[in-house]
């Protein structure tokens, strides 16, 4: 079909402007960390086929004025020019594809379409060229005649698009959905306002309006600009790329507890501090920030021949650092390990050591701590399973129990229920080895429920048989109470095992800020209706703010088995922990003295106004179906 011939105005401002944005965008992309994944790939394809086009469109109407002893050569610039704009829309469509995850089924339609339609356009082009059915010079313009094969190939091409955006609309978050839709919506506007007034100087720069779309919306910068580290997600692409290129890398993880408070932020001369040992230590070296209080330095091995030397002098620098701000750290210090780095779970590997580490010390990585991770590893997907689950009869959570004594009583009435896991293939695991997954991965309120419904179960059978039980307390996480339905579940579980609620205490540690003071205080108040009793757990290791403890209706308060032997070890420590003891006493509050091991130990706890002894002088813990031997009828 024949179409009305056109005139076209040119002005060679608008492909320029686009090759300079593409430059740009390529320094920048140079000079920041960008996912190097498949998608980013055809992305930089595209930017440099657009360079190209860009500079074909500028030399076309450079040789189509020239004269016409350059049209044969400006006809076959305008070919190659077309068919670089085609093959922009073919990268367009392989690209929305790729971010997709289209299933090979899914995806073959639209790039079987994709290639006919490029082929078409681009033979059809070439056929129009070379029987001369293409431009003519006129004092007003370049002349276009013939058929408009880039028209119809465009219109072709975006309306592909559009179905194929159709398709994946829910695979995409709706605002990225907005952004490809609105800049297409630009171009083709820019696209006829231009057509309309006879000019050709913005045709690159329609098809320029998408790429910075993905550019800002895809393969955006994660760069903290203060603080000079890349996000998470950002190490995670890093390390699999290391690892899939062989290369060698050695890590250094730094942890400040400080700063993983909510509301806590570096100051500016701790940041340029953190700039500074990322940028003049090592060469090619990549900071991570994987938590609020939390980075991890990545040094490539090959580019820093002299890294043993060159950590020392870090260290040396953040001791000196450590001086002026007395930030508790722990530092842990590795090389690349082909089973870490096959798995990508650096983070995960580098805070199971923290678990284990003091304040201020640094860990160099052994094969050890890989034995252990990977022990972790298996205990947390066990507990992701429970969790799942939700079997309150889950036979791999095993309900202990340690007796308490009663001095006003001299019975064992009462006991603390404690968990263990019991795991194919680790054995017996102990709340030290689980319990902190549980709670840095949110599953620990199910091991809480399992572990009360079990100790309610056991106390209704113990009472059926006559034995005399006045309560067992169950530990409760602070995290626990910001469930919504945490007094619910409580509650339910207490109704369905047919037990009283003061049959049930409750253990909490001190809280550390004003809103868990709050939470806690609603929670207490509310289940205390049903009877329950609260114990303050661990007094005298952490927090301690004794006007919060006031606050809060509190049955029992528990002294940690440290106040026990700094009283045997000091006088002064002694009268302190008596004059407590004394004060609580008074209050109306029992005195519990936790990890009591030996007489010595028993009498100078009677003499610090005890109501309750426990610890390994009276036993360890034991299945709780075997409180039996320490409970009477």
């Amino acid at each position: 079909m024949e179409l009305r011939e056109m005139f076209s105005k040119y002005s060679p401002f608008g492909d320029l402007t686009v090759v300079s944005i593409c430059f740009v965008m390529i320094v920048l992309m140079m000079f920041s960390y960008i996912t190097k994944s498949r998608s980013f790939r055809i992305f930089l394809s595209l930017v440099s086929i657009l360079i190209v086009a860009a500079l074909s469109d500028v030399t076309f109407y450079t040789l189509a004025t020239s004269g016409p002893q350059y049209r044969s050569a400006a006809s076959a610039v305008r070919c190659l020019y077309h068919f670089l704009l085609f093959l922009i829309f073919l990268h367009f469509v392989i690209y929305i594809v790729e971010v997709t995850r289209m299933s090979r089924s899914e995806k073959r339609p639209y790039l079987i379409i994709a290639g006919i339609l490029f082929v078409a356009v681009v033979l059809v082009d070439v056929i129009d060229t070379v029987r001369g059915e293409n431009f003519i010079l006129t004092e007003e313009g370049i002349r276009f005649s013939g058929r408009n094969v880039f028209f119809f190939g465009y219109i072709a091409f975006v309306s592909l698009i559009i179905a194929l955006l159709a398709k994946v609309r829910k695979r995409l978050y709706k605002q990225v959905m907005y952004g490809f839709y609105g800049s297409m919506a630009i171009s083709f506007g820019v696209l006829l306002t231009q057509g309309l007034n006879g000019q050709a100087s913005f045709t690159v720069a329609t098809f320029f309006y998408p790429i910075i779309a993905m550019f800002y919306i895809m393969h955006s910068n994660p760069y903290d600009v203060t603080l000079g580290a890349i996000d998470r997600r950002g190490m995670e692409d890093t390390v699999a790329y290391h690892f899939a290129k062989r290369r060698d890398f050695l890590f250094i993880s730094l942890y400040l507890k400080f700063f993983n408070d909510e509301g806590k932020t570096m100051p500016e001369d701790l940041q340029a501090s953190f700039r500074h040992f990322t940028a003049d230590f090592f060469k090619g070296a990549m900071l991570f920030r994987v938590g609020k209080g939390h980075v991890i330095l990545m040094i490539p091995a090959d580019r820093n021949p002299n890294c043993e030397s060159q950590m020392t002098n870090l260290h040396n620098a953040f001791r000196h650092e450590y001086h002026r701000y007395h930030y508790d750290y722990k530092i842990v210090i590795g090389r690349a390990i082909e089973e870490i780095s096959r798995k990508n779970e650096y983070v995960s590997f580098v805070r199971s050591i923290h678990r284990n580490m003091d304040e201020n010390t640094i860990h160099w990585v052994e094969p050890e701590d890989v034995k252990r991770f990977n022990r972790s590893d298996f205990i947390l997907k066990q507990l992701e399973d429970i969790y799942e689950k939700c079997n309150l009869d889950d036979p791999r959570v095993l309900a202990y129990c340690q007796p308490v004594y009663n001095i006003r009583t001299g019975k064992y009435d009462t006991g603390e229920a404690l968990m263990r896991l019991r795991l194919d293939d680790a054995g017996l695991v102990f709340p030290d080895q689980f319990i902190p997954l549980a709670e840095e991965n949110g599953y620990i309120h199910v091991l809480t429920e399992i572990i009360l419904h079990k100790t309610c179960d056991q106390i209704a059978q113990l009472t059926q048989k006559g034995y005399e039980v006045s309560r067992i307390s169950v530990n409760v996480s602070m995290l626990e109470l910001e469930d919504i339905h945490f007094c619910d579940d409580i509650t339910r579980i207490i109704d369905k095992s047919g037990i009283s609620g003061d049959k049930i205490a409750l253990e909490l540690t001190e809280s550390q800020t004003d809103s868990d003071f709050i939470l806690m205080k609603d929670k207490i108040s509310q289940l205390r209706d049903l009877g329950i009793k609260f114990y303050l757990d661990d007094f005298g290791t952490g927090y301690s703010n004794m006007e919060r403890i006031m606050e809060l209706p509190f049955d029992i308060i528990k002294f940690d088995r440290s106040l026990v032997s700094a009283s045997e070890a000091s006088e002064r420590s002694r009268t302190i922990v008596v004059s407590l003891a004394h004060m609580f006493s008074n209050l109306e509050y029992s005195v519990l003295y936790e990890g009591v091991e030996k007489d010595s130990d028993e009498k100078m706890c009677m003499d610090m106004d005890a109501s309750y002894l426990q610890g390994y002088k009276y036993s360890r813990p034991v299945p709780i179906e075997k409180m039996e031997e320490y409970f009477e009828k």
